[in-house]
Parts: structure tokens; sequence; C-alpha cells
């Protein structure tokens, strides 16, 4: 929304209050969307930052809570592995701290589950590949795509 030509009119603090609190009671946001919504209700700098740190006073905003509910959303619904979870925590501009806890609450061993079930799937749609190298490489490149670390998808490559 920020790439508007228009400015929409100042709702006022108070409405954008009640709008905003709305907003991040919903679902966890990161500061980042907070500060856009803000803004397109035509609020000035000085409301945006003074609403901004009445929400993380008042707990509506947290940027722990918001990382560690990304990646297990991101690690549950789309089995994305930890590299590609903290590039787009870094890309909300979320702090390495945070990025760290959040990383460190997915559990090791529904890690390795996850990707050793991903590595099985693709093995077998590779099944008909007769080199074994690209077939390797085909693996290899699924798992990276979706963020796993290279020393873990060679683990698994190494074993079987």
């Amino acid at each position: 929304m920020s790439g508007n030509s228009f400015k929409q009119k100042n709702i006022g603090v108070e409405r954008a209050w009640q709008k905003i609190k709305h907003y991040c009671a919903y679902q966890e946001r990161n500061h980042l969307e907070v500060k856009e919504k803000l803004y397109s209700l035509g609020l000035y700098k000085i409301e945006v930052e003074q609403l901004l740190s009445q929400l993380i006073e008042e707990n509506y905003l947290n940027e722990e809570r918001y990382a560690t509910s990304f990646a297990g959303g991101k690690f549950r619904t789309k089995q994305w592995g930890r590299i590609k979870i903290g590039y787009e925590l870094k890309q909300n501009k979320i702090s390495e701290y945070c990025i760290k806890k959040a990383l460190q609450s997915i559990s090791n061993e529904d890690y390795n589950a996850t990707l050793k079930k991903l590595f099985d799937q693709k093995k077998k749609t590779v099944a008909s590949e007769k080199n074994i190298f690209i077939k390797k490489r085909k693996i290899q490149s699924y798992l990276l795509q979706k963020g796993y670390e290279p020393e873990l998808i060679n683990q698994l490559l190494n074993e079987k």
C-alpha cells in the first residue's frame, strides 16, 4: 500500500487506534506491516510512532511472538527449512535475536522428520532417472530451494 500516489485523509488517532488494535489482534503482525497500515490510514509520522509504542506497551505488537508464529506456520504449512524462514524474517526487518529464537522454537525432531519425508517424496518422483548424479542433484536442489541446510541434505544423500 505504501506505493500509492494519493494519501488517504487522516482518520485521526482515536479511530486509527481502534482499527489497528483489531488489525493486530486478528493475527500476529510485524512492525513493518503495522507501520504501513497506519500510514495508509493517513496518519503522520509522529502519530504512527506514538501508536506503535502504545501497541508494543499493550502487547498487541510483539516481534518475538510474531517471528515464532511465522516460523512455526511456514514450517508446518509450507514445510520450509530454517534457512528460508530466517531469510523471510530478515526481509521483514525482524531482529537477529528474534529470528534466532523463532528458529529454535522448531523442534529438531519435527524438523528432521519433515526433511526426511520431503527427501523420500522427492526420491520417488525422480526414481525413473537412471543417472545417480542427476537424481541426487534434483533431490538436493529441491531441498535447498525449500530452505534446508546443505549439510543435512548431504547426510541424507550419503545414507542412501
